[in-house]
This record gives C-alpha cells, structure tokens and sequence, in this order.
C-alpha cells in the first residue's frame, strides 16, 4: 500500500529541502512585466491628462488673478514627478502580482525592471517623432495657457527696441549722426557715419586717426566746429561701447541661466528617475504572493 505525503511548505523551507524545487520561483516573467509597463504608462497618461485639466481649470483669462507662469511650472514639474512614481508603483505591483512569485526579492526586481522597460520607451517616446504626434494632442490646452504668457509677451514687444540695438549697436549710433545733419546733403551724411563706424570698428592703433577724420567728417555734415564735432563722437563712441558691454553681459547672463536650467532640470530629472525605481521596487515587494505550497512528495511504500 502506499501513501502520498502532502505538506504544506513555506517557500523558505522548500528552498532548504531543495533548492531545484524553487529555481523557478526566480525566473523572469516578461509577460508580467510588459503587463506592468501597459499599466504603468496608461495611469501616467491618465494622471497627466487629469494635472493638466485641474490647471486649465485654475486658470481664468477673463481676469488677471491668475498663478505666475513660474508657480504653474513648478506646481506641474511636481505633479509629473508624484504621477511618475504612483504609475511606477502600481506598474511594479501589477507586474510582480501576476508573475505570482512569493519571493520579496524576485517581486522587487519584477516590479523594477517594469520601472526602467516603462522609463526606455517614454524615453523613446520624447525623443521620437511618435512623441511628437503624441504631444499634439495636447495644443489646445497650449494656447490656452500660452494666455497667462500675455502680459509677458507685451513687455518683450516694449523691450524689443532695445535687444534689435543690442544685436546691431552701429544702428544707434548711425541714428544718431543721421538725425543730427539735418538738410544737409546725403553724401555728408554717409561720410560722416562711415567715419564714425571706422572709429567703433577700427584698430586701436589706428583710433586717434579715426576720431580725427570722423570729428572732421561730423564738423562738415553738421556745420560745427571741429572741437564740438569731436565731442560728439567721442559721445557716440562712448554710447556704442556701452551698447556692446550691455550685450556682451546679456550673452553672458543667458548662457548662466540656461546653464543652471539645464542642471537643474537635469537634478531633479534624477531625483525624480530614483524615486520612481524605489517606489517600483516597494511596489512589488507589495505584489508579491504570500502562500503555502502544497508539494506531493514522491510515494512510498508502507506494510
């Protein structure tokens, strides 16, 4: 007669009975992570698209008393981040409750191998042009915070003036001497800016020269005295060093700003890429099955 002997095992113990018996408890399940990507890209889709309706709604055109655009961008930089790790979460739980291991490690490394297929193909996604047709769902709600930026824009057309002169300073300056001849034929006009120019652009070595003739030059076009003409460019000069200075220290303060941007964005881009792969690893360790094993031993004989 024989007698089948059932017991019900904890995975701990079958792993000291027999390592062979719990080999495949460890084995990667691929269908269960790519289970946990679908999911975990569907709800950050779905946690996006709801950030986004609650900050349209926030908004109000009709009025001025809206949030500043930098408060709207940091208030959305953190609800990407929190989506982000809730998808990661609950993509890593999806994909180690179906894998149907009960080991806590092989639950973690499921749900974080789900984290970082979820985190390849969103890069892949932003740097495709699938990404592209992806985000054009999104214009509308472009233009209608792109009416926050309204006041903004108004002071960048008011300011406009200024950078056109800093782009090209001899402008003003030409503007000036121009104005300054008044009736006077065109061909004094031209001599004297063409003078004034080789003095902002010429070499040092050859400046006193330079100032001499365009003093002369403004003298004739101006109809004043050489002395007076000298101060005038020497007022000109002055003024197109100026201009060039202030350009110079915009270029500089724009390289500065988008320098610390792009460490910024990069920073957080990482803090936010870490706390997503521990919250996926948590998720599942969550997702992970706790159970006995019922295991039928191999049958013997009794008398």
């Amino acid at each position: 007669m024989t007698t089948p002997i059932s017991t019900n095992l904890t995975h701990d113990t079958l792993q000291r009975v027999d390592p062979d018996v719990t080999a495949g408890f460890h084995k990667v399940s691929w269908g269960s992570i790519f289970a946990g990507v679908v999911i975990a890209l569907a709800v950050q889709f779905l946690l996006n698209l709801l950030g986004m309706g609650i900050g349209a709604a926030v908004l109000d055109l009709a009025t001025s008393d809206n949030p500043a655009p930098g408060t709207f961008s940091i208030a959305g930089g953190i609800w990407f981040v929190v989506a982000g790790i809730v998808s990661a979460f609950i993509g890593g739980y999806v994909a180690s409750r179906l894998s149907g291991r009960p080991s806590n490690s092989t639950g973690g490394y499921h749900g974080l191998t789900s984290w970082a297929v979820t985190t390849l193909v969103v890069l892949y996604l932003l740097t495709t042009s699938v990404g592209a047709i992806i985000g054009g769902a999104f214009s509308g709600l472009t233009s209608v915070i792109g009416g926050v930026g309204q006041t903004a824009a108004t002071a960048a057309g008011v300011a406009a003036p200024s950078i056109a002169n800093s782009a090209n300073p001899m402008a003003g300056i030409e503007q000036q001497v121009r104005s300054s001849t008044g009736n006077d034929p065109q061909a004094l006009q031209d001599a004297a800016v063409s003078a004034v120019q080789a003095v902002m652009t010429g070499d040092e070595a050859t400046a006193e020269d330079a100032r001499v003739r365009a003093a002369e030059a403004v003298a004739r076009a101006q109809n004043i005295p050489v002395e007076q003409a000298r101060t005038e460019v020497d007022r000109y000069e002055k003024s197109y060093r100026e201009i060039v200075a202030a350009a110079k220290q915009q270029a500089i303060d724009a390289a500065q700003a988008a320098t610390a941007a792009v460490s910024v964005g990069a920073i957080l881009a990482f803090v936010a890429l870490v706390l997503g792969a521990i919250a996926s690893w948590f998720g599942g360790i969550t997702g992970t099955k706790r159970r006995g094993f019922v295991e039928t031993q191999p049958t013997r004989r009794t008398i």
